[in-house]
């Protein structure tokens, strides 16, 4: 991440240095840079993946289980 610096020109009052300022800050993107990774999670690693694969499947094979003797009954499939 390169810095962006800033200086005031002479003569410059500071509403119009932080008007600079705060437009080159927004179309460097440094901004949105920063306010993406504050709030970034972490991805799952390998292990987590496979326990959660197989979590999901035992889970999905139940259910199949349940549904096939009637004591879970069908549900229309959710398109949205």
């Amino acid at each position: 991440m390169a810095v962006v610096e800033f200086k005031r020109k002479k003569g410059e009052s500071f509403e119009n240095f932080l008007r600079r300022f705060n437009r080159r800050l927004i179309q460097s993107g440094k901004l949105y840079e920063a306010r993406s990774r504050k709030f970034r999670t972490r991805g799952k690693n390998k292990a987590k993946q496979k326990e959660y694969a197989l979590v999901s499947l035992k889970m999905r094979s139940k259910k199949e289980y349940l549904r096939k003797i009637g004591k879970l009954k069908e549900e229309p499939t959710r398109r949205w």
